[in-house]
């Protein structure tokens, strides 16, 4: 039995008054890219210098603004990796670098010699502040751990005087949310008032959820809680750092920006310590499903992954919200139902609105149009066979053909599991296409009777076909050639059948254009029922070979 009494709630907030559970998100947060820091530092394999040149420009390319590069205090990597981007001009002047460093004097000194010659830059000073940290760790008291802060925001500030650049700073008590929110402010509040932030030079408070420690209205609660305690609010960018551990962090995020947050901190798809940063690729695409402009170029989610795959060396789980190979996939029977008739009704309503059951956002729209929206196994149903056919080769099942044909896949995904397009169409061709045996239709002449007045019938036909390779032949009349076709069958095979429907339509347009015909026979002796399928060029000659599709399928030749 689990030992769970090792282990204690964490406090919630008190706090009444919030107002965030009445907002809604309404636009993007200033985006912060910490893949090349904290994000790198987690991978088994960290970056090298051209990897990392590489994720920077692509991360330049998906539109970030603030990009926090390294410690290059603590790395010679992280530095040459800084290096080079300032001396061979790589930031662009709309773009703020960030630097992490800790409240140390050699640190701080290497980090200003790392971005020497940079138009511009944030210094992300931090130091923890938890009740956990401050026993565990460092055997300090508040007074202690606030001093640290202070100091090491004096360091930066004294610095900054002499830099020809501009310097911004970020400050962060690490682990947050472990915190008193008290003790919190007041350390936030002592860092911005050392510095002098002002609105015309802000300071970054970062108030990172460094480890999940509860669920995330209660990290919206401290969100808040700060937010509407700081002193000269409008000096500060308030920004959010969450983490994964509970898997909560776009939660956590979201509920943020509820709650008054400015920015978020994250990687793309999550990469990070333990369970990862915040993905910051998920909460732009659920805002995108919302309708709201997410401030990032995230139209190519297959180059996205595959440049993070490969400079990360971390596959993308298949599960992985909008990035995930299977995603936009459904296997069930009832989804696959679903999406067949949501895509139909958006067509025919020409709508420019998305609405499709199971699919929040068009696959399209980030690159996905290439990939599957429906497999096939076991669990799938007859929607989704015929949501198949139709899609990939353009037959556009008669309603009552779909738990048919259903069924001849059902048997075959139960044997094998999962049913690819091609084997479902191979599948169909053996069904319907291919059924030329007892009977194989051969040649057709259709003569015009409205002229003849003495007939009750319109049509005359001439069938030449082989009956076990033995080659015959027969005329009939009827009122149609697919009535008059029936009809002479009937007389060859001495069987009584009856058309119970008929459907025809264009395969494919142009001067090559095919088309398709469904017969649903009826077998009026024994009551079986079945659908027969021919195509043809010539759409009369479509329907004479699903008439006899039908009748072997039947078994009646």
């Amino acid at each position: 039995m689990l030992n769970y009494q090792r282990y204690r709630k964490n406090p919630v907030v008190h706090y009444p008054e919030r107002e965030w559970p009445n907002k809604e998100i309404v636009k993007a947060p200033i985006w912060c890219s910490v893949d090349l820091r904290d994000g790198n530092q987690a991978l088994i394999d960290p970056m090298v210098v051209h990897e990392k040149i590489e994720f920077f420009n692509y991360l330049l390319k998906l539109g970030f603004k603030e990009i926090e590069i390294g410690f290059p205090a603590a790395s010679q990597i992280e530095f040459d990796f800084l290096r080079q981007l300032i001396d061979r001009k790589m930031i662009p002047d709309d773009v703020v670098v960030q630097v992490l460093t800790q409240c140390r004097e050699e640190l701080v000194d290497r980090t200003f010699e790392s971005i020497k010659g940079c138009k511009q830059a944030i210094v992300h000073i931090y130091n923890s502040t938890s009740t956990l940290q401050r026993d565990v760790v460092f055997h300090m008291n508040k007074d202690e751990i606030t001093n640290i802060a202070v100091e090491g925001t004096k360091m930066v500030k004294e610095r900054a005087k002499n830099f020809p650049g501009k310097i911004i700073l970020e400050y962060s008590p690490e682990s947050f949310t472990g915190t008193e929110l008290d003790y919190a402010l007041e350390i936030c509040t002592a860092v911005q008032e050392t510095w002098g932030a002002t609105k015309e030079d802000p300071i970054i408070i970062n108030l990172p959820s460094t480890v999940e420690m509860n669920t995330p209205n209660v990290y919206a609660d401290q969100i808040e809680w700060m937010n509407k305690h700081f002193k000269n609010r409008e000096s500060i960018i308030l920004s959010v750092h969450p983490h994964n551990d509970r898997g909560t962090g776009v939660a956590s995020s979201e509920l943020a920006l509820l709650a008054g947050a400015d920015r978020i901190e994250g990687t793309l798809f999550g990469n990070g310590e333990r369970t990862g940063n915040v993905d910051i690729m998920n909460i732009a695409y659920n805002m995108f499903s919302q309708g709201i402009d997410p401030g990032l170029h995230i139209e190519h989610i297959n180059e996205s992954i595959e440049i993070y795959e490969r400079c990360c060396k971390i596959p993308i789980h298949p599960r992985h919200p909008y990035a995930g190979k299977l995603v936009f996939t459904a296997f069930s029977g009832s989804h696959q139902d679903a999406i067949n008739k949501g895509v139909k009704a958006m067509k025919e309503r020409g709508s420019e609105i998305w609405q499709v059951p199971y699919l929040p956002i068009d696959p399209s729209d980030i690159g996905r149009e290439y990939e599957p929206i429906v497999r096939i196994n076991s669990q799938s149903g007859k929607g989704g066979v015929a949501f198949i056919m139709d899609t990939y080769f353009g037959f556009k099942l008669p309603k009552g053909m779909h738990r048919e044909f259903a069924n001849v896949i059902q048997k075959v995904s139960e044997a094998q599991g999962e049913v690819s397009p091609d084997e479902i169409m191979e599948n169909f061709r053996n069904e319907y296409l291919n059924q030329k045996e007892p009977i194989h239709f051969r040649k057709l002449r259709v003569d015009d009777l409205s002229g003849e007045t003495k007939s009750e019938f319109d049509t005359k036909v001439f069938v030449t076909y082989t009956n076990n390779g033995v080659e015959k032949q027969f005329e009939a009349v009827g009122n149609g050639p697919i009535d008059a076709v029936k009809r002479g069958l009937q007389e060859e095979l001495s069987v009584d059948m009856k058309i119970l429907d008929y459907e025809e339509h264009a395969l494919q347009s142009g001067s090559n254009s095919q088309a398709a015909a469904y017969i649903h026979l009826l077998d009026v002796d024994t009551g079986d029922v079945t659908y027969g399928v021919g195509v043809s060029s010539n759409i009369t000659r479509a329907s004479v070979r699903a008439i006899f599709s039908a009748v072997n399928r039947l078994k009646l030749g």
